[in-house]
């Protein structure tokens, strides 16, 4: 479509747009066409002769998917045109294309076959996100920062922590897309009503070589209107998008002019307007992606109550919308894999951010300091009595604790001024992100598990 031609490159690269493309899906329905042809003629339901000439005829290229399309619009389907259409090509032997099949059953099995494709792309996208996260991770394990919460800044930090929980946040969601890759994806043969009749006694024995051939799992029952497989697949899709969307929501939050602790590197980020702009635009592009994924997975999620044996729409709306899940979301995927393999990130920004706190920063580690001596409700309420006397004077948290006899009383100024150093105030940071680093090593290729 136009906007597709117009819009979508933007989004989702074209290794990516190939996988899913109208073309990959005609090659994947011949691929079923292909395997059920050579699964009857193993179990002799049809002649192997006639079997190898309707494979030799299952490639996209003899086909017009324009023509597909446009006749596809009459029966509700595109594998009932193309059936007609290899039936023609394949001579003689067209007699036994498609033999009891439905066009559901080529078209669910060419979604899975176009999923594991795509999802190769994805985790491959993915992969090398969290690649460049780990580098990020270790490279400022130790850099110290500002951690905010609701937007506010609250405690000391590192870097290298946030970006161990993008890491850990890209792991996750590639360990979720590989275990669907393995087990959600399933051929899908049942015949008309889901029962096998047009294949007799042989139905299941072609079920399961249908399967063999095509490298996917036989499952137990056709799944016509049973789509938790497609919705288990929509799930991962929408949480590996809602994992990317975060990533650069954050990315786009530190880029911030007032903040300015990172920034995008390579060329893009350019305004029409403003010259001095650079935008964020990688950021920007991964959580729009991450987005439009997430509008696709919930189509896919909400369409899953379909009626008896043949839906009425919900099978149908699924097309595009796995297209569009599958697309967006590895679109989402290599938009960060390149934000996060260049990204800039300013050490010196962020120590100065530090300091532009006054100290107020630690306001919960003077708390702690004081807290064995006068209890924590009184801590509490000291330091909350000096971090708004340090607001007004515009003095540091420090001095205006080092002015206070409740506080001096139990803690000497030497150890206030210590405490005001955020370095100290890390806590764990640097051992957590060394264990995302662990995680990331093991479960590399050639990593122990």
């Amino acid at each position: 479509m136009p906007s597709d031609e117009l819009f979508a490159p933007i989004f989702v690269p074209d290794r990516v747009w190939g996988a899913v493309s109208g073309r990959a899906w005609v090659q994947a329905m011949l691929d079923a066409e292909r395997a059920l042809a050579r699964a009857e003629a193993k179990v002799g339901v049809i002649p192997a002769d006639a079997a190898e000439t309707i494979a030799s005829c299952c490639y996209a290229a003899r086909f017009d998917v324009e023509r597909l399309a446009d006749e596809g619009r009459s029966v509700g389907n595109p594998a009932e045109p193309l059936v007609r259409a290899l039936v023609a090509e394949a001579g003689d032997a067209g007699r036994y294309v498609h033999w009891g099949a439905t066009s559901q059953d080529i078209v669910d099995t060419a979604a899975m076959l176009v999923a594991r494709t795509a999802l190769d792309e994805i985790g491959g996208e993915v992969g090398g996100a969290a690649s460049a996260c780990a580098e990020l991770a270790r490279t400022h394990r130790e850099t110290a920062m500002t951690a905010r919460t609701l937007l506010q800044q609250a405690v000391p930090t590192t870097f290298g922590l946030v970006a161990a929980g993008w890491l850990d946040a890209l792991l996750d969601v590639r360990d979720r897309l590989h275990t669907v890759r393995s087990t959600c994806l399933a051929a899908q043969l049942g015949g008309a009503g889901g029962t096998l009749a047009a294949l007799g006694a042989d139905g299941l024995a072609v079920a399961h070589a249908f399967a063999e051939e095509l490298g996917l799992a036989e499952p137990a029952l056709p799944w016509h209107t049973n789509r938790v497989r497609v919705g288990e697949l929509a799930g991962a899709l929408d949480i590996t998008a809602g994992a990317l969307g975060k990533i650069a929501l954050d990315v786009t939050l530190l880029a911030q002019t007032e903040v300015g602790e990172v920034a995008e590197g390579g060329d893009g980020g350019g305004s029409s307007a403003m010259p001095q702009k650079r935008n964020p635009v990688g950021a920007v592009l991964t959580a729009a992606a991450a987005r439009t994924a997430h509008a696709h997975a919930a189509q896919l999620t909400g369409g899953m109550p379909q009626e008896l044996q043949r839906a009425t729409g919900g099978w149908q709306a699924e097309w595009t919308a796995l297209t569009g899940a599958l697309a967006f979301t590895g679109g989402a995927a290599a938009s960060l894999r390149e934000t996060v393999e260049h990204l800039r990130v300013l050490p010196e920004r962020m120590a100065r951010n530090l300091e532009l706190s006054g100290g107020l920063l630690l306001a919960e580690a003077f708390a702690y300091l004081l807290a064995p001596f006068v209890g924590r409700p009184a801590a509490q309420r000291f330091v909350g009595e000096a971090v708004g006397r340090a607001e007004a004077s515009g003095r540091s948290l420090a001095a205006e604790l080092a002015a206070d006899p409740h506080v001096t009383e139990h803690v000497d100024v030497a150890t206030l001024e210590q405490t005001l150093d955020p370095r100290r105030y890390l806590g764990s940071a640097v051992e957590l992100t060394d264990r995302a680093l662990a995680r990331y090593d093991v479960e590399q290729p050639g990593g122990s598990r």
